[in-house]
């Protein structure tokens, strides 16, 4: 062998021992954050002229790097919408990576693209959408919301009345940031409701008789949202869908976040209408235990977004060809460059079975109910309202703002857990909360004790 050879059979053996102790560990840190300042100090120079080697490099990030980060999938991380991703889906990731796949078209990722569409039918099999209907996986739900709104726009554009307006969408204060940063990439206004709680059809019906004339001839789209991030709140689907379909609207769910408990038999109800939807976005990085990143856009009518997405090129004409004989993801969704996302999540369906998947769903939801009665019985705490699929908030009585900051900056520093506040509407005032997110199904009730008595 060539000294490189060797050296990089060294290097790879060294990676598979920490993929392999990460992978086996049942008592990970969650990791203290350091100042940039700080870990240039720790870490010095990296990339040089000359390189520092990799033994020297990946040494740094065991020691000090990796120590600085916040694993996702810890059990006391129950900050935002957290991961949990099996150790399964994590294991292929690496085989993922290694088999350099390019998961654009048939032509170059048939093996890998045939397994996406195993694990995206599974997807759209819990949301009832008719027969037809399909999905792609994207890099999270900014993307998938941006491909769908992307569709949806161009779909209301073949009429030439509206080839030249700017277009308007409705959803509510209690929407994803992204449908926001979404609606400023494609130039689209925004009109919220103003309710972060259950947009109920009632309302929405209320805001669109309310616009001007010139507002409902630009009003293309609605979002409803499937399980809000701050509170795990499902809109009224149904009575939403109904205004829609009234109204010729194209109406979509962003359902990122609470997608997941599509699988739970206790909530599917919750989300009756979500059949009807025009598109739909679901996350399986989030609560499908799939590893970052790995969101997933789903269309009842998937032709719309090939009109849409679809890129023309002289060097992508082979790509286009009967030859090539399959399905092309990057013809659905805005990225032509894609890797195959998809892979780790259909080998951990594949590995652990569906039924595996309704239980660990099934547990966060269990844990948020448990968490739930805790607070209720601690006097120095209270729920803001009823836990919300896995979502709880609750305040801790007496604290101010800067009290709820200081002590998830305490608990971060002490490598014990991450909690974050968030706010909640409260009359015409917003109120600095507490929030737990359960996702991870090794969560226990003991850390949520732990976490509730260290709000001293």
């Amino acid at each position: 062998m060539h000294k490189i050879d060797i050296e990089l059979v060294e290097m790879t053996m060294d990676v598979m021992k920490y993929a392999i102790d990460r992978l086996s560990s049942t008592q990970s840190k969650i990791g203290k954050p350091k100042s940039e300042a700080k870990l240039k100090e720790l870490i010095g120079e990296t990339v040089t002229g000359k390189g520092v080697g990799g033994e020297y490099a990946f040494n740094l990030w065991k020691k000090h790097l990796m120590k600085a980060t916040v694993p996702v999938d810890h059990p006391r991380n129950l900050a935002f919408v957290p991961a949990s991703p099996t150790r399964a889906s994590i294991m292929f990731d690496l085989v993922t990576s290694a088999s350099s796949i390019h998961g654009a078209y048939w032509m170059e990722g048939a093996g890998g693209i045939f397994c996406e569409n195993e694990a995206m039918r599974w997807i759209v099999s819990l949301t009832g959408l008719p027969e037809g209907a399909f999905g792609v996986f994207t890099s999270g739900g900014t993307a998938a919301n941006l491909s769908a709104m992307v569709t949806a726009r161009e779909h209301w554009r073949k009429n030439d009345a509206f080839k030249r307006e700017k277009g308007l969408i409705i959803t509510s204060i209690g929407a994803h940031s992204s449908i926001k940063a979404m609606a400023k990439v494609i130039d689209v206004d925004v009109l919220l409701v103003d309710t972060e709680d259950r947009l109920r059809g009632e309302e929405l019906q209320n805001a669109i008789k309310n616009l001007t004339e010139s507002e409902r001839k630009r009003l293309f789209s609605v979002v409803a949202t499937g399980g809000t991030t701050n509170a795990g709140i499902i809109d009224d689907l149904k009575g939403i869908a109904a205004i829609c379909e009234k109204e010729n609207l194209w109406f979509h769910i962003d359902a990122a976040y609470g997608g997941g408990a599509l699988a739970a038999d206790s909530v599917r109800h919750l989300f009756n209408g979500i059949e009807k939807a025009d598109s739909i976005t679901i996350d399986p990085h989030k609560w499908m235990f799939s590893p970052y990143d790995c969101g997933a856009v789903i269309y009842k009518n998937p032709e719309l977004a090939k009109q849409a997405h679809s890129q023309e090129g002289s060097y992508l004409d082979i790509f286009k060809d009967e030859g090539s004989q399959g399905f092309n993801p990057t013809d659905y969704q805005i990225q032509l460059t894609r890797r195959v996302r998809g892979l780790p999540l259909w080998f951990s369906l594949a590995t652990h079975g569906t039924d595996r998947y309704k239980e660990a769903v099934e547990r966060g939801l269990e844990l948020a109910q448990i968490a739930g009665k805790l607070i209720t019985e601690d006097p120095n705490v209270e729920l803001v309202r009823e836990p919300s699929l896995s979502c709880v908030l609750y305040r801790r009585i007496g604290w101010q703002p800067e009290d709820y900051t200081n002590w998830t900056y305490e608990n971060h520093r002490k490598g014990f857990a991450l909690v974050t506040p968030t706010k909640w509407k409260n009359g015409d005032t917003f109120e600095t909360v507490s929030r737990f997110c359960f996702i991870n199904p090794d969560t226990t009730e003991q850390d949520i004790k732990l976490i509730l008595d260290s709000m001293v």
